[in-house]
């Protein structure tokens, strides 16, 4: 049997986002096959649970994962369906595929240098860089305790690292790096925090492997202040996993929209699940107002990680490049002198351009 990819549409703007998405897969992979879960709210809704064994039994046969996003609204938390689902399914999701390491590329698109907040000039000297986050340790997954002590509520995340966390995306980074500018910056708080100062203790031990390459090290505070400063200085960021979810949620306002951020996390086998930056924003669910970029982007990531497919993964990013050069925008990134469009309408344009593309490639 051919080796299939995992569909994981999830809540709010996912199944849509999605759907636009694989009308794009039909033309630059059509040779794949979707096997399409649940997972989030609407699992629960239909098995009472947000991953069911189903979804788990779908993933471990599958070559890749291609998620959407998950949640509802934040009025609704209380209820079963949204109750901790964000815990209970990607969080759930990442321990049960192992992921350790995810890679979220930063791309400034010349055409939406006005939608930008940085200005013209800064904007016009960044460069593309990356951030890696690892994803198995820290206080996500730390011991949780919350208790009464002097007649007070007292809560305790642990933020917790080994060793081996460590140099597992140490040594990513690193390889990462080579293959750049020879640049990698990792980030901590080694000034307050024995975890940090264990993972800078570990990544000055790595680089001794890789001397063709510089590493620095900046405080995340100082690091968040430097992404709107002088965010030209960076290549290849490495950071933990909270100070990672933080930075590269940062980074990726930088660009111009959520909507424009794909990502991919890897486990130590290279299995790869692929998805955008943003979440389920069930506030414009069903509107077709969501931009489609970061899921469409999500799968130029598995074609080139996961099938090898860099000629695709490339037209891909043309295709769209060339969509916002004509100036066909949705909503996030609208601006004056632009063409305001629906997601499927957006995705029909990335489409037209992705054929004339491929016409020209016929070895993609």
């Amino acid at each position: 049997m051919k080796p299939y990819v995992a569909i994981l549409p999830g809540d709010g703007i996912g199944p849509e986002v999605m759907a636009h998405t694989l009308k794009v897969a039909e033309h630059i992979a059509p040779d794949l096959t979707f096997k399409t879960g649940l997972i989030g709210g609407v699992a629960f809704k239909e098995t009472g649970q947000h991953f069911p064994k189903a979804t788990a039994d779908l993933i471990d046969g599958s070559a890749a994962v291609l998620f959407g996003a998950v949640g509802g609204p934040v009025e609704q938390q209380h209820k079963p369906q949204w109750h901790n689902c964000e815990t209970n399914s990607i969080l759930a999701l990442r321990q049960h595929l192992q992921l350790n390491i995810n890679l979220r590329p930063v791309h400034f698109y010349p055409a939406l240098a006005l939608t930008s907040p940085l200005k013209n000039e800064r904007f016009a000297a960044c460069n593309d860089f990356v951030i890696l986050r690892e994803l198995a340790g820290d206080i996500y997954f730390g011991d949780k305790s919350t208790v009464v002590e002097n007649k007070q509520k007292v809560a305790r995340d642990v933020a917790e690292y080994n060793e081996g966390q460590i140099k597992s995306i140490a040594h990513w980074a690193f390889k990462l790096a080579s293959k750049r500018r020879n640049h990698l910056i990792s980030v901590d708080k080694a000034n307050v925090l024995q975890s940090s100062q264990l993972w800078r203790q570990v990544m000055e031990e790595t680089a001794t492997d890789y001397p063709n390459v510089k590493l620095s090290h900046q405080l995340v505070d100082n690091c968040a202040m430097q992404l709107i400063l002088k965010p030209e200085q960076f290549d290849v960021i490495v950071a933990g996993n909270l100070f990672g979810d933080i930075i590269s949620d940062a980074a990726s306002a930088l660009p111009g929209s959520l909507g424009l951020m794909p990502s991919a996390s890897f486990n130590p086998s290279g299995f790869g699940l692929y998805e955008p930056a943003g979440g389920s924003a069930p506030a414009i669910a069903g509107t077709d107002l969501a931009n489609p970029m970061a899921q469409i982007l999500s799968l130029a990531l598995m074609l080139e990680h996961s099938f090898q497919r860099h000629q695709a993964a490339r037209a891909t990013h043309m295709a769209i490049s060339q969509t916002l050069d004509d100036g066909y925008r949705t909503s996030d990134i609208f601006c004056h002198g632009t063409q305001l469009c629906s997601g499927q309408a957006f995705t029909d344009e990335v489409i037209h351009r992705l054929i004339q593309i491929t016409e020209k490639k016929n070895d993609i």
